[in-house]
């Protein structure tokens, strides 16, 4: 993000590793710690701590740049839990105008985000039993009642759980008005629980696995027809393919079912359709690559292909165009993004890294941590590039070290156009002394101008704890939150002299 006309200054503070750093404002604070959040434990913080800082950066900023927030996150950035959150922690600070209820329109895009917003709702109210919903904002109780007009029955059948709350318990609390006769005949379903089992890749194996088998040839072989059977139906996902590729493999569909499994992995409108982290695509190739199958390989090149899409229309990164492209692989970066994922910031870092080392044409890769190490890569492979990078990454040590890119710069007088650090923002000089004092990327970035003068560093922040090693209200160092690929989008905001606040504020409510 860019924020050159912000006229006021950054407050001077200090880093968790207790280097020199600055605070981001209420709203950029509360924009890097919302996309980058996971609501995951942390290396410098932990999953509750996150939400308190959440909450109380919310009551610093405006309610409408919230509201906008929470709307960019869910239809931007497609994020699912935090603008939830935001929504639901928005509804204690306004009443009696509309802002809430459409909020609440926005955010809410699939039927489960209705039971997930008021789950959410008893936790941030204290009201431990879900079966007393009573007091629900006005507002958000009106946003709610339009949300139910938005599906039909096989998208509240898909979604009807036996969760804490219920798609019945939030019926009874929203009380929405049918908009016909057909409407109301699914809120009597949704009512007597009556709703029809949806044809669904879970609910087919689910079938499937509870009946009986005169053998395991019998059993695999149903379990192959199945998969070919959802594959022909076109009811698999995109999402739920990634997810099981290996089981799809292993089952032993025929060729004919691979060769579809492979065009719709790689085709175009249905990878930007699905909206899918570039992560989700690193997990589905670690999985694969453990395969001992013959028709592996063929899917690990689709899921490259794939993966290709997201940056396909990128501008600003030809062959006049120099980059330099630095991924911190410190320990604090080594942390999963979720409880129940093994991508970790690390990862992220690796992947937007060789993302973008693919679509520049004059670029420079490396990683650092005690030390800084360049890495010539071949451009056309991502994956493969950050599982390699994974697998070196002890050559650098895992200290925080990023001034050291700049200094390798300087010292050598090579002129680029781009620095980006993709790092969680903790960088600091591990062989320095009064750490509070200092700033060693700063210096070393104000050297490197008197080279380049032209030269732009920019920060993507990985972690949003709320601090920067650099002003990032100068023209040349601009800071980059979150993790999806967004990011790339808001990457060319900035080459086209935009900026991700810019952005929220132009949203319509």
């Amino acid at each position: 993000m860019r924020f050159n006309k912000i006229k006021n200054s950054l407050q001077k503070i200090t880093n968790y590793e207790g280097a020199a750093a600055y605070q981001l404002s209420p709203a950029l604070e509360l924009y890097t710690a919302v996309v980058t959040s996971s609501l995951s434990n942390q290396f410098y913080e932990n999953a509750g701590d996150r939400l308190e800082r959440i909450k109380s950066l919310i009551g610093k900023n405006e309610a409408e740049f919230v509201a906008k927030l929470a709307t960019y996150t869910r239809e931007k950035m497609h994020l699912r839990s935090i603008p939830l959150v935001l929504t639901v922690e928005l509804a204690k600070q306004v009443n009696g105008n509309s802002l809430l209820s459409k909020t609440v329109d926005r955010v809410v895009q699939r039927a489960d985000e209705i039971t997930e917003l008021l789950a959410y709702y008893t936790l941030a109210n204290d009201r431990k039993d879900t079966k007393k919903l009573n007091k629900l904002s006005k507002q958000l109780q009106k946003g709610l009642a339009k949300s139910f007009n938005k599906f039909d029955e096989y998208q509240f059948a898909k979604y009807n759980r036996a969760t804490e709350v219920k798609l019945r318990d939030a019926l009874f609390l929203v009380h929405p008005k049918a908009k016909d006769e057909q409407q109301q005949a699914l809120f009597n379903k949704i009512t007597n629980d009556t709703l029809s089992v949806p044809y669904t890749w879970e609910t087919e194996l689910s079938a499937l696995g509870q009946q009986a088998f005169a053998n395991e040839q019998e059993k695999k072989a149903a379990f192959k027809a199945k998969w070919e059977e959802l594959i022909d139906s076109k009811k698999l996902g995109y999402m739920a393919l990634l997810r099981n590729l290996r089981n799809i493999l292993e089952a032993g569909i025929s060729t004919e079912h691979l060769v579809k499994v492979c065009m719709y992995l790689s085709d175009e409108t249905a990878v930007k359709r699905s909206k899918q982290l570039p992560t989700r695509y690193l997990a589905a190739y670690r999985e694969l690559k453990k395969l001992n199958h013959g028709h592996a390989s063929v899917v690990l090149n689709a899921l490259e292909d794939a993966v290709k899409v997201s940056v396909a229309n990128m501008k600003g990164f030809g062959y006049d165009t120099r980059v330099l492209i630095a991924c911190d692989v410190s320990g604090s970066m080594q942390q999963a993004i979720s409880p129940k994922s093994k991508v970790l910031l690390y990862d992220i870092g690796l992947m937007l890294g060789m993302l973008l080392q693919y679509k520049c044409k004059n670029v420079i890769s490396g990683m650092f941590g005690d030390r800084w190490k360049t890495i010539a890569m071949p451009s056309n492979n991502i994956l493969s590039n950050v599982d390699e990078f994974y697998r070196r990454e002890g050559e650098v040590g895992y200290s925080t070290n990023g001034y050291l890119v700049i200094r390798d710069l300087v010292k050598r007088k090579e002129v680029v156009d781009k620095v980006m650090l993709f790092t969680d923002c903790q960088l600091w000089d591990s062989n320095g002394y009064n750490q509070a004092a200092s700033n060693q990327l700063q210096s070393q970035w104000k050297a490197y101008k008197k080279i380049a003068p032209q030269a732009k560093l920019y920060l993507f922040d990985l972690a949003g704890y709320g601090q920067v090693p650099l002003n990032v209200l100068r023209n040349d160092v601009h800071l980059i939150g979150g993790w999806s690929d967004k990011i790339f989008d808001v990457l060319q905001a900035l080459e086209d002299g935009s900026n991700a606040l810019a952005e929220i504020e132009k949203i319509e409510l």
